[in-house]
């Protein structure tokens, strides 16, 4: 399996082989599913609360005496049937992760990225080296590449002109190769790596 590496200037420079056990894994749409619900939750903080009777401000005295006043009978001013009373049953802090395994996990990203491929989504690159930081220079870059939708940018972290210039285009987003996640390749419609990249993300996947 050959995928062609292009320069920045859209020219072919060369081919290489891609692993088979990565991009030729089967499709798996349950599997990705699973696995961009976790990225999903992973990401809600979850510190969501209400104040239950215990917690809102207030007295716990009896607010009047249980009989011979006309109204009704009350215990506390704390009750949830008061405006100013604790909330029944309301959000409490809690975790929303959900759990797969390493294999899982593996296996999901493998199937996403050989979809992207039998999709022709996947663009190999010699490198992402800018000479500039400036969104616009990016911009030209990528125009010249055939980029026009959201696209995921994968290289090393160093890359510090990289995730300057793409940082305010909205449809851009970099990861260093270790930080791809299913969500990420699933949710643009483009992948453009660059060659030491795929080498990287290729060895941790092709296990």
């Amino acid at each position: 399996m050959k995928i062609p590496v292009k320069n920045l200037k859209n020219e072919e420079v060369k081919q290489i082989d891609l692993p088979e056990k990565v991009f030729g894994y089967p499709y798996k749409e349950h599997l990705i599913h699973l696995a961009v619900q976790a990225v999903m939750a992973a990401a809600r903080r979850g510190t969501h609360k209400t104040k239950v009777r215990s917690e809102v401000r207030g007295s716990g005295r009896k607010p009047w005496r249980q009989k011979g006043t006309g109204r009704a009978r009350a215990g506390s001013i704390r009750t949830p049937l008061w405006r100013t009373g604790g909330t029944v049953h309301g959000p409490q802090p809690r975790s929303y992760d959900k759990k797969m395994s390493t294999k899982e996990k593996r296996n999901a990203l493998k199937s996403a990225l050989s979809r992207k491929l039998a999709e022709e989504q996947i663009l190999v690159v010699e490198s992402l080296e800018l000479e500039s930081h400036k969104t616009s220079e990016l911009a030209l870059v990528l125009g010249g590449l055939g980029v026009q939708s959201k696209t995921l940018l994968v290289d090393a972290l160093g890359n510090q002109n990289l995730a300057l210039a793409a940082r305010n285009n909205p449809v851009l987003k970099t990861v260093d190769a270790l930080g791809v996640n299913v969500y990420d390749v699933v949710d643009r419609d483009l992948v453009i790596l660059s060659e030491a990249a795929l080498g990287r993300l290729t060895e941790v996947l092709d296990r």
